[in-house]
């Protein structure tokens, strides 16, 4: 079967327009729920991060809160530990495109705060679009594509139609009013992107543009793992 890449951030921390640094990472529902599916599907899976630094899972994917009691978050966190392809990654830059079928790149605020600005995140993702394999990328994870804007200040992703996490589903996590900036707007603004969202917020919403299919929060992972299962099919 086919072998998905998992570009995930390496930051542990999202720093916010005041200077503070909110802890985060990657979101343990996006990365993980994906992770099962196409393990399910029989397809291999290897990660990469800036550096090949170990990710971390934001604490908050990983509490009672956010996984429908405690023994959800144990769940969570069985599954966090045995996902050990996640836990030894690669670093960007020695990824070899023609290895992989797809790639797939979670969200959480952490990619807010690296793979946002990362030029081996720029160029790995100009890349797998011209090789006209799937780039799969759900809630924060779009905003790697902010990376593949050039010094003219276009995107090869301009003009696609995506998703990910919106204005209103950011206000609504209660950060918002203290962010340095928000994905929709910067979508549109700097990648040139089509941008949609669902008409619920936190409901399950998918876009698939040509190769590009992404998702807009985190009810969206699974979905959108099963779509990109799909398209490999």
């Amino acid at each position: 079967m086919a072998k998905i890449l998992f570009l995930v951030t390496a930051a542990d921390h999202w720093t916010l327009a005041d200077g503070y640094r909110q802890p985060a990472g990657f979101w343990a529902e996006e990365a993980l729920g994906p992770y099962a599916v196409f393990k399910e599907a029989g397809h291999g899976i290897a990660a990469a991060t800036p550096g090949g630094v170990p990710p971390t899972a934001d604490p908050l994917s990983l509490t009672p809160e956010f996984n429908g009691g405690e023994e959800g978050a144990e769940r969570m966190r069985t599954a966090l530990k045995e996902a050990t392809e996640l836990a030894d990654p690669m670093r960007i830059e020695d990824v070899d495109v023609d290895d992989y079928a797809a790639v797939f790149v979670p969200g959480g605020w952490g990619p807010m705060e690296d793979l946002s600005d990362d030029p081996e995140t720029g160029r790995l993702l100009s890349a797998w679009l011209a090789s006209g394999k799937i780039v799969s990328l759900v809630c924060h994870g779009p905003a790697a594509l902010l990376s593949t804007v050039d010094a003219e200040g276009t995107s090869p992703f301009h003009g696609y139609r995506l998703t990910g996490l919106s204005n209103s589903e950011e206000i609504q996590n209660g950060l918002a009013d203290r962010a340095k900036w928000l994905l929709q707007d910067r979508l549109v603004s700097d990648v040139g992107a089509d941008y949609r969202k669902g008409e619920e917020n936190f409901a399950p919403h998918i876009e698939a543009d040509r190769t590009l299919l992404t998702g807009q929060n985190p009810a969206s992972a699974v979905p959108l793992a099963q779509e990109v299962v799909k398209a490999l099919s």
